[in-house]
Parts: C-alpha cells; sequence; structure tokens
C-alpha cells in the first residue's frame, strides 16, 4: 500500500500559483487539504518542503498545513522572458517516506514599463522615398511577459508617417514606421516626433523615445541583400571572434551611393552584446561564446546602407546547437551532519536534487555514490534523490563518513561531478566499560597505614562523551558473607585502591573483592571485575615459647652424672605467628651456669652436653635459650631452663626433698646483682662450714650417750601393704617414671629421722 501511495505521489504534480513579489506569508495553498491529511498528521510526519534551487522561497506551516511565501520572488529574476515561470519543490513525509512533487507559477504582474536604449532615434530618409515605403524602428524593451509584455507602438501626430506594430516569431513586437507622404528636403529637411511603446498591463506603462527623420538628397537605388533570411547553426563551445555568416548586399548606384557598409540594428540589447560585424564585409562574428542554456537562438537584424543614405535590411536567425558542456550540478536541499548510531536502516540523511543544464542525452543524469560505505541512494522523482542509511552504524568503528555522491550525463563524452558529504555519528551507549584485567592482584604490607595506596583499576569504554565516563565501586557483599569490602575503598573516578585502616596478616592474609565499572551513560551500562588483595607479612610478633613453660614449677632436667658428650638434655620448643623468613627460628645458648657443659641445635633446639659430665661440675645447671626469628629487624625471646646433674634416682628425689625452696627460686636474675650475690654466697658458706662442724661433734657425742641407755634395735621391714595409702608419689618431678614404687626399710631405734631406697618395685 505504501509503495502504491509513493508511486502515485510522483505521477503526479501538484500546481500552485502566485503573483510575484508577493509579501512575505502571503497564503499560497493549503498542502494538508490536497494531501488529505490533517494539521497533527502533518507535524507528526514531519512535514517538509525540499526546493529544487539552493534558495527556498516558500514555507510550510506544519501545524496548519498552509504553503506561505517566504521570501519575495522576482520573476523576470528567476525566468527571465521564459513563461510559465515555475517554481519546483517536493514535499516530504516521514514515518512512512513519502514525497511527492509540486510547482509553483508565479503570476506575471506588470512591474516594468517598455524601455527604449536609445532616447533619440535618428532616422535617414531620401526625399525621393514612396508613400507606404516602411522603416524599421529599434525596438523597446519589456521584462514583462504575457499581456503584461510590449503590446503596441504609437507616435505622435505629424503629417509625414505612422506607425504599425508586427510581432516576430519569438512573439516579440516591434514597430515599423510608414511613410504618408513624400518629403521635399528643400521644404523641411528634418521631422521630429515622439514614439511611445505601451504595453498591456492594468494600468498600462509606457515608454517613450524621439525620432528624428533627416531627409536627404534623393539616391536611385537602395541596397539589396542577396537573401531576406539568412538561418545558420552554430555549436555553443565555439570559441569567440569564429565567423557565424556573412551577409552580403548589391547597390547599382555608382561611386560612394553604391558603397555599402553594414551594422547590426539595435532590436536587443543582448545581440549587440553577442555579436559584431564587418562593416565592409558584412561578416558576423561572436564577441562572446554561446550559451545553450541561456538562449537557444537569436534573431540578428543587420542593415545595409550606400553611401547616399539608403538602406535595406535582412533578418539573420542563428540556432545554438547544444553540447555536453555542463556537468550535473548536485544541489543538497536538505542534510543531517550528526546522525545518531542507534538510527535505523532507511533513515534519511539528505535530500539531494541532479539537475544538468544541456539538452537531450547530455542532460539525462544518473546518480550513484562512490565505495562501499552503508548508505544508498533512493529516488524520489525525476532527479530528485534521498540519501538513506543501508544497515546499521556503529561509532565505534567508524566515527564519522565522507559519502561522497558522484552524479553522471549520458553525453559524449560523459561529464560528472562529485560532492563530498561529512556525516558524523552521535554516540549511543551501547558499550560496557571493559576492565584491562579480569583479576587484579595487589599486594599491602600488615599494620599500613589508612590511606595507603595499592594501585590502579582500569576500564575502557569505547564511547564518548559522558557515556565513556566511568566510574568505579566496590561491589556491596551479600548479607552472611565477609565484610572483606570494608577494608578497602576505591577512588570512584580515578579507580585507585585504598586501605580504610590496617590489616593484620594474622588474621586476615588475603581476600577478595568485586568491583565494578560504570559508565555515566542512560541507561548506565557496568561490568565487573576480581580484586584479590593479598597481604604481606612484617615481623611483628616475637617467637613464643612452648617448651619449657615459662611458669613451670618443676625442678627441670634430670641429667645423670655420668652422661656421655651429646646426651639429649631437653628440647626447646617455640612457634611464630608470622609467616616466611619471619618465621624461621635459630636457637642459641645465651647464657648457662657451665657455659662449656651444654650445647643447643641451631634449627632443633635440642639442647645436648657438649662434654661428658664431670664430679667437679655443680649439680644444679639453670640454662638461658635465645629463640630468635629471621625478620628485619629480627624478633627474640628467651626460655630457662633449670638441669639437675644425679647420681641416680633416689639422689634427685633427695635432692628434691630438702631442698624443695630451690625450685621456688627465680630463674632469672639481674645480671648486675650476680657479683654481689657470689661474695655473700661465698661468705655464708664459710660461716656455715664452721658451724656445721661444731655441730657435727656435739651432735656424735650426744649419740653415744643416747645409745648406751637404749636396749639393741630389732629390725622389722615394712612390707609393701603397710604403705598402701601413704606410698610418696614422684610423679611428675623430674625424669622419675610414674610407674616405680621402692621399698623402704626402718630401725625401730632410729634417732634420725631419713630412709634410704633400698630397690625398685618393678
Amino acid at each position: 500500500l505504501i509503495l502504491l501511495c509513493i508511486s502515485g505521489m510522483k505521477a503526479e504534480t501538484a500546481r500552485y500559483s502566485v503573483p510575484e513579489e508577493g509579501e512575505i506569508g502571503s497564503f499560497v495553498a493549503n498542502i494538508a487539504k490536497d494531501l488529505g491529511l490533517t494539521g497533527e498528521e502533518l507535524s507528526a510526519r514531519r512535514a517538509r518542503l525540499v526546493p529544487d534551487v539552493e534558495k527556498q522561497y516558500l514555507q510550510l506551516n506544519q501545524h496548519t498545513g498552509d504553503l506561505v511565501v517566504r521570501e519575495q520572488m522576482d520573476r523576470e529574476e528567476l525566468c527571465g522572458q521564459s513563461e510559465p515561470c515555475l517554481v519546483h519543490f517536493e514535499v516530504l513525509l516521514e514515518s512512512p517516506l513519502q514525497s511527492f512533487r509540486a510547482e509553483v507559477r508565479l503570476i506575471d504582474i506588470n512591474d516594468h514599463a517598455p524601455v527604449f536604449l536609445n532616447k533619440e532615434i535618428v532616422l535617414k530618409v531620401p526625399e525621393s522615398a514612396m508613400p507606404e515605403t516602411r522603416f524599421l524602428l529599434e525596438s523597446a524593451q519589456d521584462p514583462d511577459v504575457g499581456n503584461n509584455s510590449l503590446q503596441h507602438y504609437s507616435i505622435s501626430s505629424n503629417e509625414y508617417f505612422h506607425v504599425y506594430t508586427r510581432q516576430r516569431n519569438d512573439g516579440r513586437r516591434y514597430a515599423e514606421l510608414v511613410l504618408n507622404r513624400a518629403l521635399d528636403r528643400e521644404q523641411q529637411a528634418e521631422v521630429a516626433f515622439s514614439i511611445t511603446a505601451v504595453d498591456g498591463g492594468t494600468p498600462p506603462r509606457s515608454g517613450t523615445a524621439l525620432i528624428r527623420v533627416v531627409v536627404l538628397d534623393i539616391n536611385d537605388n537602395s541596397p539589396i541583400f542577396t537573401r531576406s533570411v539568412y538561418k545558420v547553426s552554430v555549436k555553443e563551445n565555439s570559441s569567440q571572434d569564429v565567423v557565424v555568416v556573412v551577409v552580403s548586399a548589391s547597390d547599382l548606384d555608382s561611386g560612394t551611393n553604391g558603397e555599402v557598409a553594414y551594422s547590426i540594428f539595435q532590436n536587443s540589447e543582448e545581440n549587440l552584446e553577442t555579436f559584431k560585424i564587418n562593416t565592409g564585409t558584412g561578416q558576423i562574428r561572436l564577441k562572446k561564446t554561446l550559451d545553450y542554456e541561456e538562449a537557444k537562438s537569436y534573431e540578428i537584424d543587420v542593415q545595409a546602407t550606400d553611401g547616399g543614405g539608403l538602406s535595406a535590411h535582412c533578418k539573420v536567425e542563428v540556432q545554438v546547437e547544444d553540447v555536453n558542456d555542463n556537468a550535473p550540478e548536485v544541489i543538497i536541499t536538505s542534510l543531517t551532519r550528526t546522525l545518531s548510531e542507534a538510527s535505523p536502516p532507511n533513515t534519511v540523511v539528505a535530500l539531494f536534487n541532479v539537475r544538468d543544464r544541456d539538452s537531450g542525452d547530455n542532460g539525462r543524469t544518473t546518480c550513484e555514490l562512490a565505495g562501499e560505505q552503508p548508505f544508498s541512494i533512493s529516488l524520489l522523482a525525476a532527479d530528485a534523490y534521498a540519501l538513506v542509511t543501508s544497515e546499521a552504524l556503529d561509532r565505534e568503528q567508524v566515527a564519522e563518513y565522507n559519502v561522497t555522491v558522484r552524479a553522471r550525463d549520458k553525453g559524449s563524452p560523459e561529464l560528472s561531478l562529485s560532492k563530498t558529504l561529512l556525516v558524523q555519528l552521535l554516540d549511543v551507549n551501547d558499550n560496557a566499560p571493559i576492565f584491562t584485567q579480569d583479576i587484579y592482584t595487589m599486594v599491602i604490607s600488615e599494620n599500613e597505614p589508612a590511606g595507603t595506596s595499592l594501585g590502579r583499576l582500569r576500564a575502557t569504554d569505547a564511547d564518548t562523551g559522558e557515556n565513556a565516563r566511568v566510574r568505579y565501586a566496590i561491589e556491596v557483599p551479600s548479607p552472611g558473607t565477609p565484610a572483606a569490602a570494608s577494608f578497602m575503598s576505591v577512588d570512584v573516578d580515578s579507580g585507585t585502591v585504598r586501605a580504610l585502616h590496617p590489616l593484620d596478616y594474622e588474621k586476615v592474609p588475603a581476600f577478595e573483592l568485586v568491583v565494578r565499572a560504570s559508565d555515566s551513560g542512560s541507561p548506565s551500562l557496568s561490568t565487573q571485575a576480581v580484586l584479590c588483595i593479598v597481604v604481606q607479612d612484617q615481623n611483628d610478633n616475637s617467637p613464643v615459647v612452648l617448651h619449657p613453660p615459662p611458669d613451670s614449677s618443676a625442678a627441670g632436667e634430670l641429667v645423670p652424672r655420668w652422661a656421655p658428650s651429646g646426651y639429649l638434655v631437653a628440647k626447646v620448643v617455640a612457634v611464630d605467628a608470622d609467616a616466611g623468613q619471619n618465621a624461621w627460628l635459630s636457637y642459641e645458648l645465651a647464657k648457662a651456669t657451665e657455659p662449656g657443659l651444654f650445647r643447643v641445635g641451631l634449627h632443633s633446639g635440642e639442647v645436648h652436653t657438649a662434654r661428658a659430665v664431670m664430679e667437679r661440675d655443680s649439680p644444679r645447671q639453670r640454662l638461658i635459650v635465645l629463640v630468635r626469628d629471621r625478620g628485619q629487624p629480627p624478633r627474640s625471646t628467651t626460655a630457662t631452663l633449670a638441669v639437675t646433674l644425679v647420681h641416680d634416682f633416689s639422689d634427685a628425689f633427695l635432692q628434691q626433698d630438702h631442698e624443695p625452696a630451690s625450685r621456688e627460686q627465680p630463674q632469672a636474675a639481674d645480671d648486675d646483682l650476680l657479683t654481689t650475690y657470689l661474695i655473700a654466697s661465698l661468705g655464708c658458706v664459710s660461716s656455715l662450714f664452721v658451724l656445721s662442724v661444731l655441730t657435727l661433734a656435739t651432735a656424735k657425742l650426744c649419740k653415744a650417750r643416747l645409745q648406751a641407755h637404749l636396749s639393741p634395735p630389732s629390725p622389722s621391714c615394712y612390707t609393701d601393704g603397710d604403705f598402701v595409702g601413704d606410698g610418696v608419689d614422684v610423679t611428675g618431678m623430674g625424669t622419675l617414671s610414674p610407674a616405680y614404687r621402692y621399698e623402704v626399710c626402718l630401725t625401730t631405734g632410729s634417732g634420725r629421722s631419713e630412709f634410704q631406697f633400698l630397690r625398685p618395685v618393678l
């Protein structure tokens, strides 16, 4: 149905008329009524006028459908003498695309009066001229056409002449002066009167010139042309000064009366500007090149005058032959320089006409596009075209197009003309941002202050302007998931990732975030990427000793006196909460009672004897083991080991029983007070030794006296059952096994509160 409507539109041409030089805004016609549409439909379908010429003289009111004058039109300026004078245009409707041709005829008004080129016309007439002799007069010029053009001539009253108005083949009128009666130079040598040219307008306009008739003495013979009408054809591309035709006239008189001079009779200013004649030979040449498109023919009046003043006239008809000298013209009537990349196919980009001023095949044209581009040409009407999109557009691939429209004619040789139209594509938000990486990995050292920059996210958007302005954000985690997003922030514009507060490697060694890049288009498009944060460990934790416990009240480790070199005494166990090199531990003996007696494994922490234990070695040894990590700077801690040198397990028990308080002594002493303590201890030991000798001697004497008064002892052994409830538990002390029990034998008459281990009961 649409195609049928369009073809119907193209087939008929709407015709309107308007007087020339109408006022701006003058009503011409109602387009909506002729199309059968309402003003609302015209507005909805974006009706517009597309003129055939670059200048737009008419305007369409989309709301009412009225066609009005936009700019005054001068018919003579637009069309000259051509009639009818038509202004062609097209009415273009969209949704769907329709067009129909229309034309407005400019009705001539009588706005020009006839004008004589010469205000004074001199005519030489011999006194022998017979009545009814006719003399050709210069024509008056009137640019109007039809009835408004020149219609007739009249002269002022005189007794010798009257005027006769005649019409040429092209419709122009000219005047012939007719002699009423014979002239007598002796009576009146000159006759003067006025001639008036009148047009047919309402009211009529006129122009006047003065005619002076000079009466000449008698000359028997007038010049006679060989032909009254010369017909010749000249190609429009003929060069200047080329001979068009040679006219010839002869005079039977002799002497000066028989000498003929040729001249072009001034019947139009255009003829005088285009042609020239050799007064002696009669050769008519071109003064300028001809243009078939401006004038297709010329009619020249040639006058031959002899020496006596007699003259004759002939007519030269010049037909201009068209040649293919005009290339087609591409006239852009409507152009959309910016086009959305989302425009669908068949979107109108430009409307243009192709015109060739030549005729025939020289004026027949074709139109095409140069190169492969997403555009095509659609024929709307004769020589009227639309440039439309042929496929989907993508600004990201091609941002602008230079569309070259080439028009060719069918002349020989073929002429063509190209016109380039710049079409720029407007961006739409059809591309989401793209991260340069799917996964970003950033490293931050633990304990870095808040605001520390880790790096920068980067996403690009193929769009432009606001559609390409990328904003960054961290996705809000779903409820129930770790709030890792609270550790980091992303600058919305630059994508810089910063820490919100210091991180602890021991608590969070690494975590992942989902980041989003969104553009500023409407609607906004976005994409996601994964951000992996790796916390780099720093040496912020000192080693922690697991064994021996720092608050242990045990006596320590037991080493037999017979222990050889390399004997395993104990193992120091420590851990470091850091990772990597910061958690690699080394052990060394920092201080010992006997520095040469023990050694510590550098990496194992095992304490071995460095040599065999000797009797002179102190039974109680105190070792301080330094545990150090390999961080920068390194961190360390110490472990204190109490080692007891024993002969056997009973010796170890006695030492534990007699000197229980020794375990309660502080395991670490101040290095600065050690010397003082040693001196004080030496004095005390010396005093105690003397006191002990005295006490022992006294005790021996007392014991001998008591034995003399007491009965002899009866030995008695306590069996295993007697110590069921009161056995000594040595579990957990030193290195004795909890599975050992011992038999104890006491004498009834013993005066000492002591016992001895005899043998273990396995």
